[in-house]
């Protein structure tokens, strides 16, 4: 069977700078600890003026066209996710496949385009669609183009202020990919909830507490599903386990009760019980209560043995660089948390071809995905052409001050008087206004 995966990806940063510690945090009358250490991030990416979801997808798409010499002929669907769209009809897929067609010779017209909505989960679902596409044999030898794309805004004073970001990842979905491939097998967790959500409005309405916890149920229920087609997972079968990170604060929670499941009635269980004892069971309590509080002592001294704080350094930490640095992208999220970690795993120099990752997608709503990938013979050179590290540092820092009015500029809502740019754009494409029936208006900036 043809592998069917990831074959390239690009990354596009907001160009505006929010520093956690140095300006939020003051602003704020808080701690900078309450956001580095708590929430575990240093800074947001935002978008300048001229930017917005349409800007940053096309821009990432552009580049990772150009590098690997794509033409529109090359590409037979373009798949947009993102839950910061603006119109409720034309998907944002058009208007990036418009943008695209200002630069290159020939259209976009042969490729099927649509705009997945899920919360943050959609862009894995969108990875999902092209790689059914390409198996259903539906693709004529052509690749998809996948974007994730969000400016990923809470209203101002709202406890997920500091967790914003805005960026975009676009991924080429291929057969014979270069980077990776996607496994077969797929574990779902979902449920109907109301711990997210937009009820027509562009900023959340968030049950934070809530969140949390029903984050960690899918991902515990996707895991399970997953386990079910694909076998027992174990701490050793993956080099990296990329999770969605809308902040790192949160995947330290899912990491530890993903290893806690994945040693159940394994050496290391047996290994760790002089340590700290077996997980509890719960034929072995009166109650649920009595059970689930020796299952959270348990959790508790599994936290600070080296085996699980070995794990962590080496298996999830290196996929929380990119966030600690950029904030949340909602669709984006996940990817660029598998960028991190083989970023990482190239720079140490660690040969991971034909290594596996086992990811894990969210979204508020809810639901969870876990899957496999397994990385091919040129992952090395596919992520060392990213730019990231290049974007993040070359981002203009912005005052409180610039960041309320970076926030009026991309609030729906309003209609800032001054919209001037804090960068110049330069070989790229911009936001210029709107047309006579509302929409959006973009060009390209040489």
């Amino acid at each position: 069977m043809t592998a069917v995966g990831i074959d390239a990806i690009e990354i596009h940063a907001g160009k505006l700078k929010l520093d956690l510690a140095e300006t939020f945090a003051p602003a704020k009358n808080e701690s900078p600890e309450k956001y580095t250490k708590g929430l575990g991030l240093a800074a947001s990416s935002f978008p300048d003026t001229y930017e917005d979801i349409v800007t940053m997808g096309a821009n990432a798409a552009h580049r990772l066209m150009e590098r690997r010499g794509l033409t529109p002929q090359d590409i037979g669907r373009i798949d947009v996710a993102t839950e910061s769209s603006f119109d409720n009809s034309k998907p944002v897929s058009t208007y990036i496949a418009g943008c695209l067609e200002q630069v290159y010779d020939g259209d976009f017209h042969h490729a099927n385009k649509g705009e997945r909505k899920f919360a943050c989960i959609s862009g894995t679902q969108s990875l999902d669609d092209a790689y059914n596409w390409i198996r259903a044999g539906r693709n004529r030898g052509r690749s998809a183009l996948v974007v994730a794309t969000d400016t990923a805004l809470y209203a101002r004073g709202d406890a997920g202020e500091a967790t914003q970001g805005a960026g975009a990842v676009a991924m080429l979905i291929s057969e014979n990919p270069r980077l990776l491939e996607l496994s077969t097998e797929q574990g779902y967790g979902s449920a109907d909830e109301t711990d997210f959500l937009k009820p027509n409005q562009q900023f959340p309405s968030v049950d934070g507490k809530r969140s949390v916890q029903v984050y960690l149920a899918r991902m515990r229920e996707a895991l399970e599903d997953f386990e079910s087609v694909a076998g027992d997972t174990h701490p050793d079968d993956f080099v990296l386990g990329p999770f969605h990170t809308p902040f790192p604060g949160m995947v330290r929670k899912a990491a530890l009760l993903a290893y806690r499941h994945m040693i159940r009635d394994t050496e290391i269980e047996e290994r760790l019980a002089d340590e700290v004892g077996r997980q509890p069971r719960p034929e072995a309590f009166d109650s649920d209560e009595e059970y689930v509080e020796a299952m959270g002592d348990y959790t508790d001294l599994l936290k600070e043995t080296s085996d699980y704080q070995n794990w962590y350094d080496a298996t999830i930490a290196p996929t929380l660089e990119i966030s600690r640095e950029v904030g949340n992208w909602y669709t984006g999220s996940v990817h660029i948390a598998r960028a991190s970690g083989l970023k990482h795993a190239l720079e140490e120099g660690m040969d991971l071809t034909g290594e596996r990752l086992l990811v894990g997608s969210y979204g508020s709503g809810a639901q969870a995905e876990i899957h496999a990938e397994t990385l091919q013979d040129e992952w090395e050179e596919e992520i060392a052409a990213l730019t990231i590290d290049e974007q993040i540092a070359s981002r203009r820092d912005i005052t409180y001050e610039e960041y309320e009015h970076v926030h009026d500029v991309h609030n729906h809502d309003k209609q800032a008087d001054d919209v001037e740019e804090f960068t110049t754009p330069d070989a790229e494409f911009v936001f210029e206004g709107w047309g006579r029936m509302g929409e959006r208006k973009y060009r390209y900036v040489e």
